[in-house]
């Protein structure tokens, strides 16, 4: 009896010890796949980091809010950097740098109002001039926008900038961002626009150092000329939408 009990336990043992194994080889494996789904992980990610990083620094990037440029600009028209009807009474004269933040709100948050309830009814033409304050890459990004206005596409090529900015001194401003930006804006003929964009850094130095005549020191500055301003009147920087409002009301 003794014997058979013995026999018994031994064999409980067994098959203990059995599946201790089997489960043991189990977590093995299942350890196994989980590190290589890990290390697969690890390597996709690695691979999207060297695609992006390999990608250039913003020609190749898929360019933001075309769409709401286009909708912004639609039947307002572009005479080289002057936006609304040449006849409007009220001009509207802008000093901007393309890589300034400021610049960027302005065109983004302040201006639109002006497009919409004053350009499109052609009360107000708004006129782009370069002052560029940033850095060196400021004066090629300022004669690229002269360069699309050549072509009927400035004020196009200006917005889509300012909503595709990047930080400043970072170097993204170079030849491959300018031209996708080109093309994005509706640019059609890019080798005459290549031409034009280094024919017209005089002119981005000559708005500069108008700006500077005027006394303005930082961008975005304005400037009005109406029919009841006292010639082209300074204004500076308004400080909200309203100021603006105010001071084409004063000159109109």
């Amino acid at each position: 009896m003794s014997n058979k009990r013995e026999r018994e336990r031994r064999q409980e043992e067994r098959r203990r010890s059995e599946t201790e194994a089997d489960q043991s080889d189990r977590r093995s494996r299942l350890l196994q796949l989980g590190a290589g789904a890990v290390f697969l992980a690890i390597v996709a990610v690695a691979v999207l980091i060297v695609a992006t990083s390999s990608g250039g620094s913003g020609g190749d990037a898929k360019l933001e809010e075309e769409g709401a440029v286009n909708r912004l600009l639609a039947g307002v028209p572009q005479e080289k950097m002057v936006l609304g009807d040449p006849r409007a009474p009220v001009e509207l004269i802008e000093f901007g740098d393309l890589q300034c933040s400021v610049c960027k709100y302005y065109s983004e948050s302040i201006l639109p109002s002006i497009v919409e309830t004053r350009v499109e009814k052609g009360e107000v033409k708004i006129d782009f001039r370069n002052f560029t304050i940033i850095d060196q890459d400021s004066t090629p990004a300022g004669a690229a926008t002269l360069a699309a206005g050549e072509q009927g596409r400035g004020w196009s090529y200006l917005e889509l900038f300012y909503r595709n900015q990047g930080e400043e001194h970072s170097g993204y401003v170079n030849d491959e961002f300018l031209e996708a930006i080109a093309k994005g804006a509706g640019v059609k003929n890019l080798a005459k626009w290549n031409q034009d964009r280094k024919k017209l850094v005089p002119e981005v130095e000559a708005t500069t150092a108008e700006a500077k005549r005027l006394g303005f020191s930082g961008t975005p500055s304005f400037a009005i000329k109406g029919p009841h301003s006292s010639g082209t009147e300074v204004l500076g920087t308004p400080e909200s939408l309203s100021a603006l409002e105010e001071a084409i009301e004063k000159a109109s």
